[in-house]
């Protein structure tokens, strides 16, 4: 008896993915949960494992291939085939594999002021939440959603009556399920064409992957985003000096210590006074959401595009804490092993374009962030002092890009003084230190 295998959720609101490797070949035995494929997200490349056992009898797909969740990928013959439990939903390749839960009689309620960030899907099948009637996965949820759906109110046509993507699709249809009317909550972002002059030589490449997200999310925050940025250098002899002496500290705990470390906490310690920098603004509801705790992004240049991963609650942790995994995320980012959920929910970025020489930019801001802070190459410079000899000093650059909606000028240059202040003053920026 044959089985056949589909692509499982891989996240939410992830609805396809690229085939990067087949990790099978036709006429290999499978075990249930074994990985099978590696396929790569506009978030990250996971794993997909077959829910069953048997021998692979064809594969449906080529490497490069872009294929939609719920798709056949494979199918398998063997009695191990007959199994009905359903798909496991793909997992990053390191992390555990884990099995479903009942639900719980009550969720966790976030902090006040607190954005919530949902974490990837473990399973296949997913427990309702406190006030649901129904099973449904994630991003089926955030489709009823956008279309003003009551998800409680649809007839499950899946497994164990969850309600599917197409349940949800069916009441723009009139289907008569309870649905509203589907109203689109997505900005329309105009896509002109291009055509090269006649008989020149060009190539064409889709655009896929992480490189399609970039395209996505840059165009909709310059989109939404009213950005300006200001610029300004800071003497960083003394944070220079401070670095160089931590160096042997930090290899004896089998890490090292850059510059990003001690900009994160300077930026946190200026938030603290600013708090509107550490925020969101929820057009929807017409609110701004003040955020109590510190999710710290940072650029990433990997071989498939830029990519930021988030230090969370940086101002719990160290320096040593936050140099760790600042290096153990970038390595990762640049392997393609990041998960999903390290990705998510940073409340202001850092780009460092100064690891390539830059010396000003105008970075994008992420949305729903409303700042992003640039840091720069250091470099030398001379100064007359007092007594009228020549002296020498380390310096930096830096900008600060805010969203003009809620921070005005005069707001981000007190910001961008503050910040300065504390990043030339290691003994100042220490107060604020763990």
């Amino acid at each position: 008896m044959a089985t056949e295998v589909k692509l499982p959720e891989l996240g939410e609101g992830v609805t396809e993915g690229e085939l990067v490797k087949w990790l099978v070949n036709v006429g290999d035995t499978v075990k249930p949960d074994q990985p099978v494929a590696e396929v790569m997200t506009d978030k990250a490349t996971v794993e997909v494992p077959s829910p069953v056992g048997g021998v692979v009898k064809d594969l449906k797909f080529k490497v490069g291939d872009v294929i939609a969740v719920e798709k056949i990928i494979l199918t398998l013959d063997g009695a191990g085939a007959t199994a009905t439990a359903p798909a496991k939903t793909a997992t990053a390749p390191t992390a555990a594999k884990t099995t479903s839960a009942p639900a719980a009689p009550a969720t966790k309620q976030a902090p006040a002021g607190a954005t919530a960030f949902p974490s990837a899907p473990t399973s296949g099948v997913y427990p309702p939440v406190a006030d649901s009637k129904v099973l449904a996965t994630p991003s089926t949820r955030r489709l009823a959603r956008e279309m003003n759906v009551d998800v409680n109110s649809l007839q499950g046509s899946g497994l164990a009556g969850r309600v599917t993507r197409e349940d949800v699709m069916g009441t723009r249809a009139g289907g008569g399920q309870g649905g509203m009317d589907y109203v689109p909550t997505t900005t329309s972002i105009p896509r002109p064409a291009y055509q090269g002059p006649a008989g020149a030589s060009e190539e064409r490449v889709a655009i896929r992957g992480i490189r399609k997200k970039i395209a996505e999310n840059m165009q909709m925050a310059k989109h939404i985003i009213p950005h300006f940025t200001l610029m300004d250098e800071a003497d960083v002899t003394d944070l220079v000096k401070l670095r160089e002496s931590l160096k042997d500290f930090a290899e004896k705990n089998n890490t090292k210590i850059t510059y990003l470390p001690f900009v994160m906490k300077a930026l946190i310690a200026t938030c603290r006074d600013f708090p509107m920098f550490n925020a969101s603004i929820d057009d929807a509801a017409q609110e701004i959401v003040y955020k109590k705790y510190f999710n710290i992004g940072f650029a990433a240049d990997t071989p498939n595009g830029l990519v930021v991963p988030v230090i969370k609650n940086a101002d719990q942790k160290t320096l040593l804490q936050i140099s760790q995994e600042i290096l153990d995320l970038a390595k990762r980012a640049r392997d393609g092993k990041l998960k999903p959920d390290e990705m998510k929910g940073a409340t202001i970025t850092v780009t460092n374009i100064g690891s390539v020489g830059g010396t000003y930019a105008t970075p994008i801001i992420n949305h729903p962030e409303v700042a992003i802070l640039g840091m720069y190459k250091i470099t030398d410079k001379l100064f007359l002092k007092p007594s009228g000899e020549v002296g020498a000093s380390k310096s930096m650059n830096f900008t600060i890009t805010a969203d003009h909606r809620l921070i005005d000028g005069a707001v981000a240059a007190n910001f961008l003084r503050l910040f300065l202040a504390k990043i030339s003053n290691p003994s100042l920026m220490m107060m604020d230190m763990m």
